[in-house]
């Protein structure tokens, strides 16, 4: 008898279903493998959850219809997360297998798999010698222990080889290691430093724009046990890794992290879960800090992972602020302008050396954002209402014209509904059009550009240059960039986000990281006020208290990672159903309704409710909306309800 996971998206059927095992099929079918069934009259995929020898069921079970392969994807380790993380997040199995799992391609199944010659030794300590406690937790990797922690990365160090030295020192010690990466910029620069550190074949490398063979070799790979250490981006957090060791997220505030899909789950939350149910070592990293990573150590969970200041000061860059007294008082107008003159001279200084300057921008395109030139109003498509905005490529005769960032209307003509103004100006300038204006600033200098608009540059010369990049898409520079000046800090200072300040210093952090110490001359110019606390954060080069600051504010006001929130999202009509049928804990919240901020292609009017509890509470608050999806989808509710925990946008 096998009991199967059928793939139908219905809350009300989210549990194994038994199956007789047809004598034909008998040494074929496994735990864990694909099979086809009837359900309901159809024929349907499915994966067996396990195989057993008895059944509740009263009557005869149907047979398996067709197992495409014996092949075991889904091991016991994996289903069992997928379990916990449908239940943490009030999604289903189905939901979470369907991210867990890649389509199958039978050539991949055929193909024999290489394995490694031998395990390697343990790794060389000297780069986490610069560490509290860094040669302690390869230690610790390597005889096996459960060590957590939460590592702040030093400034300029080369952090994918630190990476690597962790699933190294695992390896040793034969156990297996996962690291999840935000993007393919992060996982190339992994992947290179696997190459030189760890035996070949003993490491895969799992990403999403692989195509579906390889992406399925490779995952193949991992379940077959010759690959015990994945390398990937969100999708790798549910590879099939044999004797898990360690699992590691770098740069968990980046919101790549969280999936798009329901039910919705973050990678360090999933790898956090990880890490409890295998029993096995887990590293928070990044440059910066979360709230979530600072309750981690404030609750014991985690020991941080940090460098001592002398460490710190020697290798990081100068950083100062616009807004410092001394600046304002020698240049006045540095409070306003967009490039001042210190972040000029500082520019001309470092080209004038032969370095590269990094000039970091908050929004991409030529001019992303426009408003009312007379009220100030953020201009809107009259058609959609969507934003307006000024694409980067020239219409015809070199014009460019006001369009629509979601239906692409031209807007030729604006008039305002507020105040009937017909001018408008630019609310926010993209790296295009500031790229334009450092040309004729620096006549003569070159001028690159990184960012989603013109392509993501991976890496950048060493000799005089002003490049130009969005967050998350700044090039690594040979030897380093001689000065970085963060601009447009307004744009993500006075973002209306509970994590604003969070990732404004995750994203200033990032670039700085990538400029020399101030020992070889290297400086960050950030055009802040210097008595923002994230500026602050940000020239102590103290992320650490920040987050503490952000945690012990967030749990006063009540909001996450103290305490969970759902976002209940729908129709009028359709939440007031939900609503009537939620048995919500005793210690909830319920905060709303507000409209629903407008997606493209969304039609109608939708609210949008959060609902708060107590982190204690947070299973119970998953398994009442859980429960009430259930009773919908029995009932065959026609307007969906979008229930989303933990969101990370709660405007």
């Amino acid at each position: 008898m096998a009991r199967v996971v059928v793939d139908v998206p219905l809350a009300h059927l989210d549990r194994p279903f038994d199956y007789a095992v047809p004598e034909k099929l008998a040494g074929t079918v496994q735990a864990g493998c694909r099979v086809r069934v009837r359900f309901h009259g159809r024929l349907v995929d499915g994966v067996v959850w396990e195989l057993g020898d008895t059944t509740d069921f009263p009557g005869s079970l149907q047979p398996l219809s067709h197992v495409p392969s014996g092949e075991p994807v889904l091991t016991p380790q994996v289903a069992r997360l997928v379990r916990t993380v449908a239940d943490r997040y009030a999604g289903t199995a189905t939901d979470v297998l369907r991210l867990a799992l890649p389509p199958r391609r039978g050539a991949a199944e055929k193909r024999p798999t290489p394995t490694p010659d031998a395990l390697p030794g343990p790794p060389d300590p000297a780069g986490f010698a610069r560490y509290r406690a860094g040669p302690a937790l390869l230690d610790a990797l390597a005889d096996g222990h459960p060590a957590r922690a939460v590592w702040t990365a030093l400034p300029g160090g080369d952090w994918p080889a630190r990476l690597v030295e962790l699933c190294r020192a695992a390896l040793s010690g034969r156990r297996g290691a996962l690291v999840v990466v935000p993007d393919g910029k992060d996982l190339d620069r992994l992947a290179a430093a696997a190459e030189g550190l760890l035996p070949e074949h003993s490491w895969t490398v799992l990403r999403a724009d692989d195509s579906p063979e390889k992406r399925y070799r490779r995952f193949l790979a991992a379940s077959r046990g010759a690959a015990q250490v994945v390398l990937g981006t969100r999708a790798a957090m549910f590879a099939p890794v044999r004797d898990l060791g360690l699992v590691v997220v770098w740069d968990d505030g980046d919101d790549l992290h969280a999936d798009e899909r329901a039910p919705y789950p973050h990678a360090r939350d999933v790898l956090v879960q990880r890490a409890w149910l295998d029993n096995c070592a887990a590293v928070v990293a990044g440059t910066s800090r979360t709230a979530e990573a600072a309750l981690l150590v404030q609750s014991g969970w985690a020991h941080e992972l940090v460098a001592e200041r002398a460490v710190l000061r020697a290798a990081a860059p100068r950083v100062q602020a616009l807004g410092e007294d001394a600046e304002l008082a020698r240049d006045p107008a540095a409070r306003s302008a967009r490039l001042p003159s210190l972040a000029h001279e500082v520019a001309r200084r470092a080209l004038a050396a032969d370095a590269p300057v990094l000039v970091q921008v908050p929004r991409r395109g030529y001019v992303p954002s426009l408003a009312c030139a007379r009220c100030r109003a953020p201009a809107r498509c009259a058609h959609c209402a969507g934003p307006l905005g000024i694409s980067p490529r020239p219409g015809p005769g070199g014009t460019r014209i006001p369009a629509c960032r979601w239906c692409a209307r031209p807007a030729a003509t604006f008039d305002c509904p507020h105040c009937h103004g017909t001018k408008l100006r630019a609310s926010v300038v993209g790296e295009s059009r500031t790229a334009e204006e450092l040309a004729r600033a620096f006549p003569g200098a070159t001028v690159r550009t990184s960012g989603s608009t013109s392509g993501v540059l991976a890496t950048v010369p060493g000799g005089p240059a002003l490049v130009v990049a969005t967050p998350g898409a700044e090039p690594v520079a040979e030897g380093g960039y001689g000065a970085a000046l963060l601009l447009d800090s307004w744009a993500l200072l006075g973002r209306a986000d509970l994590r604003a300040g969070e990732e404004t210093l995750r994203r200033w952090m990032n670039a700085a990281t990538l400029v020399r110490p101030a020992s070889a001359g290297g400086r960050v110019i950030v055009a802040a006020d210097a008595a923002h606390p994230v500026v602050q954060a940000l020239v102590r080069w103290d992320p650490g208290w920040l987050a503490d600051r952000e945690l012990a504010d967030r749990g006063e006001l009540g909001f996450p990672p103290v305490t969970r929130i759902a976002s209940v999202a729908g129709s009028q009509a359709a939440l007031g159903e939900f609503l009537d049928a939620l048995r919500l804990p005793a210690d909830a919240d319920l905060l709303g309704p507000v409209p629903e901020r407008p997606r493209p292609g969304q039609e109608g009017e939708r609210e949008r409710y959060l609902v708060r509890v107590p982190r204690s509470e947070g299973g119970a608050l998953a398994h009442a909306l859980a429960e009430v999806q259930g009773v919908r989808s029995a009932k065959k509710s026609q307007e969906h309800v979008r229930v989303q925990l933990d969101p990370l946008d709660l405007v």
